[in-house]
């Protein structure tokens, strides 16, 4: 969840908006433009995404949850030790990572879309309250490295790779973030302990060198359990897929950024 995309690290020094208010000195720093999908890079949010900041002065230490910080199975709130906090439309945003130059939390599940306000406190210090329009899904696959998406073999999670390619009629997993709202609903805070269907299934697809896979091809497409903003994409690769086909997902009127391919064999 920490991977770093250099074009949205960069971007908010230079792509500010003039509705962006300017930093204090010292102040945490970023921009609306800064606050990207934690799986694409780009600033397209939905409810129940991961999402990162990127800036200057975020935090005065450097670190990722563990699981004594989560409690109950309830989400922080803030990391141990780094008094950063992050409000999205006047909820908290649960932490995954912090850093100086990045932070990672969950946009609350409960939020609608809409144009919201997001404000990151360090140590009682505000940045800036910036304007984030959130859309009803905001889909976009994790990645290896920048042109490969993440997926794992079935039933062992291990994973594709080129010297481990899917073959046709296998089945892998593949894992996305801001896919929108899930039956049953998302629970603000908590740790999903189950598998929850995407509430509008039948407007979700996946794409293999833009060619829509067969609906009985994706056995689910949902809540991954045991990971809040993390879904799970169950796939049959179709025998007709072709070598490391593109792939993308489509949800509702929204589609992941073009350009990653699957690892897979023509036959």
């Amino acid at each position: 969840m920490r991977r770093v995309f250099p074009l949205a690290a960069a971007c908010w020094l230079i792509c500010a908006r003039a509705q962006d208010p300017v930093c204090k000195p010292y102040a945490p720093c970023y921009t609306s433009v800064s606050i990207v999908n934690a799986a694409s890079g780009v600033p397209e949010l939905a409810p129940n995404t991961l999402a990162s900041i990127y800036g200057q002065n975020l935090s005065y230490v450097t670190r990722a949850i563990t699981s004594a910080d989560i409690a109950a199975g309830v989400l922080p709130r803030s990391l141990e030790g780094s008094g950063v906090q992050v409000i999205v439309g006047g909820f908290y945003g649960h932490l995954y990572f912090v850093s100086p130059g990045q932070v990672n939390f969950l946009v609350p599940p409960n939020l609608l879309p809409g144009e919201v306000t997001i404000q990151l406190i360090r140590e009682g210090t505000a940045g800036p309250a910036v304007r984030v329009r959130l859309k009803e899904a905001a889909p976009a696959l994790f990645q290896l490295d920048g042109r490969t998406a993440l997926a794992s073999h079935h039933p062992d999670y291990s994973l594709v790779s080129d010297e481990a390619p899917a073959r046709p009629g296998s089945w892998v997993l593949l894992w996305a973030t801001g896919l929108g709202a899930v039956t049953p609903p998302a629970v603000y805070g908590e740790i999903p302990m189950r598998a929850a269907y995407l509430e509008n299934l039948e407007n979700f697809h996946v794409l293999l060198n833009g060619t829509p896979v067969p609906r009985e091809n994706i056995g689910y497409a949902g809540l991954a359990p045991t990971w809040s903003g993390l879904y799970q994409i169950n796939l049959k690769i179709p025998d007709l897929a072709g070598p490391d086909p593109e792939i993308r997902i489509i949800a509702g009127e929204s589609a992941s950024p073009a350009g990653l391919r699957l690892p897979a064999l023509p036959w």
